[in-house]
């Protein structure tokens, strides 16, 4: 995979393995395949998971990898030792304003309420111009797609315009996924001032 220039990868995923070995090993090969094609990655800072196989691939494939986590989860002793560089921040709210600035492009792997949370805030970030990065969602094994149905009903159902639908980018391998980001177009931003506005 060629390198893309200049791409931070922000990843969120979970901090459980899940049930089926599918996913470790989607976060393995996602860990290294950036780290080979020189992309830094910044995430949670675990080292358990997905989050910890993710890390511990990119980091054996000479990647940088930048862990930030706040400092109550530091102290439960699931922080990654071995990594780049570790942010220790006060909260999650910080957590989540850290790695918005670190990184250029946000990724969600399979993961829990964590991984939702984070992925959503800087989709609604994106939406309101806070930011112009991109978003997606690594598909493995379809585990996006129930997602993927609910944003479709959003607009279905008269609650978001199909233009920030279209801001997300559904794949099911990386390859896609980084074609996606380095094609990304955002969109305008919601509610901007009526000097500012431009007709779709």
């Amino acid at each position: 995979m060629a390198a893309t220039s200049q791409l931070v990868v922000g990843v969120f995923c979970g901090s459980s393995p899940g049930t089926d070995p599918i996913y470790l090993a989607s976060a393995q090969e996602t860990g290294h395949a950036l780290a080979s094609a020189g992309i830094e990655i910044v995430y949670g800072g675990g080292r358990v998971g997905l989050m910890g196989a993710l890390a511990d691939a990119a980091i054996a494939a000479g990647g940088r990898v930048t862990g930030v986590m706040p400092r109550s989860l530091v102290d439960s002793e699931i922080a990654h030792t071995g990594l780049t560089d570790l942010h220790v921040v006060e909260n999650m709210h910080q957590r989540k304003a850290r790695m918005a600035d670190l990184a250029t492009a946000f990724v969600a792997l399979p993961g829990g309420a964590g991984t939702l949370d984070e992925i959503f805030e800087q989709w609604t970030w994106a939406q309101l111009g806070i930011h112009q990065k991109p978003c997606g969602f690594l598909n493995t094994k379809g585990y996006f797609d129930p997602l993927r149905g609910m944003t479709r009903k959003m607009v279905a159902e008269g609650f978001m315009k199909q233009q920030y639908d279209d801001m997300l980018i559904f794949a099911d391998t990386l390859e896609v996924l980084l074609a996606g980001f380095r094609d990304y177009t955002p969109p305008h931003r919601k509610w901007m001032p009526a000097t500012e506005k431009v007709e779709p």
